[in-house]
Parts: C-alpha cells; sequence; structure tokens
C-alpha cells in the first residue's frame, strides 16, 4: 500500500506571544507580519500544520544577522530537529531576542525540511525603533 503523502500548512506567520516552552500549547499570535519591532520578549516565527506524517524527521535552520555567541565567536545559524508526534500535528518554528539588541537587527531566516524536503521557508525583518 503506498504512504500517504504529507499535508503541510504554514498556518500563522508573524508577531506572538512570548512562548512557554515547557507548555505543549503553542504560541498565540498577535500579529501576521514580517516586519518585526526588537522589544524585550518579542517572539516571531511561524506555525505548520501538519498532516499524515507520523514518525517524519522534521528538520530546520534559522539563519540571523552575525552576532556573536558567549565565547565571542560569531554565532552559526541554529539548528534543530524533531519527529512528528501525530498524524495531525502543530509545529511552531520561531525565535526571540535577547541583549545587546543591536546586533539582532536585520534579516532572519526561518527554513523546515521534512524527511529532507523543504517545506516551509519564511524571512522576517527585525528592527528598532
Amino acid at each position: 500500500m503506498p504512504k500517504k503523502k504529507p499535508e503541510i500548512e504554514v498556518y500563522s506567520h508573524g508577531h506572538y506571544e512570548p512562548w512557554d516552552r515547557n507548555s505543549k500549547d503553542l504560541p498565540r499570535l498577535k500579529a501576521i507580519t514580517t516586519n518585526i519591532l526588537i522589544t524585550p520578549d518579542v517572539e516571531f516565527g511561524y506555525v505548520l500544520k501538519i498532516k499524515k506524517a507520523k514518525g517524519a524527521l522534521l528538520t530546520f535552520t534559522i539563519f540571523h544577522p552575525p552576532f556573536l555567541n558567549e565565547e565571542g565567536e560569531l554565532a552559526p545559524p541554529f539548528e534543530g530537529s524533531e519527529v512528528v508526534g501525530s498524524n495531525d500535528w502543530s509545529f511552531f518554528l520561531g525565535d526571540t531576542v535577547w541583549p545587546p539588541y543591536e546586533d539582532k537587527a536585520g534579516v532572519w531566516e526561518l527554513v523546515t525540511w521534512l524527511d529532507g524536503k523543504e517545506i516551509a521557508r519564511k524571512q522576517f525583518e527585525l528592527f528598532l525603533s
């Protein structure tokens, strides 16, 4: 029997309420936008709804403006992976900023793959007031 093709939807994107990473609940959308004003605890990103893909490998990369990490080296893009947990699954990919805020301004690009195939890509422009 052929495997069912996954159904993927970028459900929402933009500015979100701060996310409790210990909660199973996804953050609440505040505004659909790709322009994000840098403020303390600002959360931005997108929510994917994925159906018929239980057990598939989801990988992601967050490309960001150049800034130094805690060791004083140029921070690489953030990367991660997660196994799709059910056949009707929602996933939030996002980030926040931290001081110094000046080096976080610029283009952030979030990319997600499902079993190696790109399924979502979104750029956000973060700016200071």
